[in-house]
């Protein structure tokens, strides 16, 4: 009886829009699978816990499943059941006993519980991964929720993105930016609405950043082998729904969707962009050990690369067990409409793509014109948000800094070496300078933008900004893996002591280190990165691989004291000084021709003896100076400063240098003192201190300099 009232329910429906998606009068559901031969929507309890339904979808179309069902609607519980054979030799997994969440789902209840049950083949069986186990995994798998996508923008534009040559992004955590804030109710801590809350959006405003980009939110799986060690999945970098937000950074679980949206309005309505985190190259479901929780039940050989002749194997070009397979057409269609569902969606302003070269490898190699790159690129909506490539992996050839197409920025972790290493002393002039310029040897070509490069010397793995100037060492005991995990090449340096100390000269330099680098970073040209809590001096405690540390060695600690309030007063200076001046933020690439037009020179690297630096400086200088010409701007409106010439000095030595202030052709001015990081900031702004042409200036040891020649009808604002 009850077969006969399911049958007489459902609906053939259409094939598209894949996924769940409701009408109003009930839910078409659609899911891809080359090799099926049969697909069950599986319908549950409000909580997840009893199959209520399971529906044969009654139509086949072009790959895709569907079926219609009347009277179901937002808030119905489900995952699917798939049919087909169970051959891993030729690469198939199909399981009906394991139910699997929807590759389209829009949000997801419930955590995953490790349990034999969830794995498609039977732990501990002579055969290993060829047995086939026959026990249901439903009462111990996350479910798909069907969802309302209506949401009120009261009137808010889709996006209002920020201009390339303004935006400064802000590398942050749902759950670690808010989870320690003292202003925040304790109830919202580490949530989307936590992360909305006015306090936390005025505060991201008024330190000058732009655009926040927040560590993976999609859901998300926790390793059983960290569960073990009483640890977490803290980054998310192992997805397993590429549509739904993850509910655990929800105050209100039941409306996960909603309460993302709202945290987005309302960065919107203080003018911050929401760039996006995603990992569309490999995901939680591991290699041919690993769990049956979705991909590998609905279409394996379709899903993953498979070695064309090991096809119960995997491809790791990720280094996690598994590679997305970007080559098939239905998995780039996935990628992308799920790219541009949370840009259409829930307004989100931009994406960076984790490991983004095995996005664009195709079965030969890494290719920039590759299937999904192509895809991205003709897109009308991909085509109007910032996409970031973090262009490395561990496969084959994975190294491609530069080499993404024109309308993809990418990391370069090239300015974060050199920065870095200038700084404590390791490198000279010569290797820093390219950086100071946005790489151009890497990114001008094709009419790429200095924009292209995404400058930082900190990101989420690695170093905190503090760390960087605080341990030789890294210290990672707290991950269980006997320190033997993270990089060991982090180019830092504690200056005389291994972490925290009382010696308050360390603490003097270690300060103003990190100014040098700060200045560094937000006053070269290209687009910089900044990670959360280094502008007051958050640390780690030398932990260079806080992946799995969901406590007080990732969250942010908001009790900065004096030292943090300084460090912030300086950030903000200088992302001040940014934007105010054009010539740090130049939508093209400097050149060191002299124009004879103007007659100016756009760039001119000075020397200590106030010069031009010659090429035996290169070699040997680890204090220069780098100017440019503001009289050298583009046609068009400008306000007052803005054409102003800068003079930047960047000392490394460790003594003080004697440098004299250079001449500017056509000039008759004096260079007016902005910054000087051996100085407080309430020294710097005490009173306005100029200096003539070829004057000397007593340049600290390790300390950065900005001064400022702006014009007499402009003066200093």
């Amino acid at each position: 009886m009850m077969a006969e009232t399911i049958k007489s329910r459902i609906r053939e429906g259409l094939p598209y829009p894949i996924g769940a998606t409701w009408d109003g009068e009930g839910v078409n559901f659609a899911l891809f699978s080359a090799n099926a031969t049969k697909v069950e929507v599986c319908l549950f309890d409000s909580e997840g816990k009893t199959e209520l339904e399971r529906v044969a979808l009654p139509e086949y179309t072009d790959q895709i499943y569907h079926g219609w069902l009347p009277d179901v609607g937002p808030g119905q519980v489900y995952g699917y059941r798939v049919h087909g054979p169970y051959e891993p030799n030729a690469g198939h997994r199909f399981n009906p006993t394991k139910l699997l969440l929807d590759p389209y789902g829009r949000a997801h209840m419930g955590d995953l519980k490790w349990d034999p049950a969830v794995f498609g083949y039977t732990i501990g069986h002579a055969d290993g991964d060829l047995s086939f186990d026959e026990r249901d995994s439903a009462p111990f798998m996350p479910k798909s929720i069907v969802v309302d996508p209506n949401f009120d923008w009261r009137g808010q534009p889709r996006r209002s993105p920020v201009a390339w040559d303004r935006t400064i992004f802000y590398e942050a955590h749902v759950r670690g930016y808010t989870k320690l804030h003292p202003k925040i109710p304790e109830a919202l801590r580490g949530t989307y609405a936590g992360l909305g809350e006015k306090q936390v959006i005025d505060y991201i405003k008024s330190i000058g950043v732009t655009s926040i980009e927040l560590l993976p939110i999609h859901s998300f799986i926790n390793d059983d082998y960290l569960l073990d060690k009483n640890l977490t999945n803290y980054w998310g970098y192992n997805t397993i729904g590429f549509f739904s937000p993850d509910p655990r950074y929800a105050a209100d679980r039941a409306n996960c969707l909603r309460e993302f949206k709202e945290m987005v309005s309302r960065f919107h309505d203080a003018r911050l962009e929401v760039i996006l985190d995603v990992v569309y190259n490999h995901t939680a479901e591991g290699n041919e050990r690993g769990p049956t929780l979705s991909f590998k039940g609905i279409d394996n050989a379709s899903y993953y690369r498979l070695p064309p002749d090991q096809k119960r194997h995997y491809v790791n070009d990720t280094g996690t067990g598994n590679t997305v397979n970007l080559s098939h057409p239905r998995v780039i269609q996935m990628v992308t409409d799920s790219l541009r569902y949370w840009v259409n969606e829930t307004h989100v302003d931009g994406f960076r793509f984790d490991l983004g070269t095995i996005l664009a490898r195709e079965p030969n190699g890494f290719d920039n014109q590759s299937g999904f790159l192509k895809a991205c690129s003709q897109d009308p909506v991909l085509g109007t948000v910032k996409l970031i490539a973090e262009p490395w992996d561990c496969g084959p050839g994975g190294y491609q800094v530069g080499a993404f197409p024109p309308g993809w920025s990418e990391w370069n972790d090239k300015f974060r070496g050199a920065a870095r290493d200038f700084w404590r002393g390791a490198c000279r002039a010569g290797d820093l300078a390219p950086r100071l310029l946005a790489s151009p040897e890497e990114f001008d070509h094709q009419g790429r933008k200095p924009w292209a490069s995404v400058n930082f010397i900190t990101a989420h793995d690695g170093f905190t900004l503090n760390d960087v100037v605080s341990y030789n060492e890294k210290h990672n005991e707290a991950n269980g893996e006997d320190n033997k995990d993270g990089a060991d090449d982090n180019r830092s340096f504690n200056h005389g002591a291994e972490g925290p100390t009382d010696d308050p000269e360390i603490n003097r330099l270690r300060e103003r280190q990190i100014c040098n680098m700060l200045a560094t970073l937000l006053l070269s040209q290209g687009c910089p990165m900044v990670v959360a809590g280094d502008e007051f001096g958050r640390t780690q405690q030398g932990n260079n691989n806080a992946y799995c540390q969901d406590n007080e060695v990732s969250w942010v600690d908001w009790n900065f004291g004096e030292r943090g309030l300084r460090l912030i007063r300086f950030f903000t200076r200088i992302t001040a000084l940014r934007q105010r001046f054009p010539i740090l933020r130049r939508g093209r690439f400097l050149t060191v021709a002299y124009n004879e037009e103007l007659d100016i020179k756009e760039l001119t690297w000075i020397n200590a003896g106030g010069g031009e630096m010659e090429q035996g400086d290169w070699e040997l200088a680890q204090c220069f100076g780098l100017m440019l010409d503001g009289r050298a701007q583009p046609t068009g409106i400008h306000k007052r400063g803005e054409d102003a010439t800068i003079l930047m000095i960047f000392n490394a030595w460790d003594d003080v240098v004697e440098f004299s202030l250079p001449s500017q052709s056509g000039a008759d001015q004096h260079w007016t003192l902005m910054i000087d990081t051996n100085l407080s900031v309430e020294e710097d702004e005490k009173e306005t201190q100029t200096f003539r042409f070829g004057q000397k200036y007593a340049v600290t040891a390790r300390s950065f300099l900005l001064f400022a020649l702006v014009p007499d009808d402009g003066g200093a604002e």
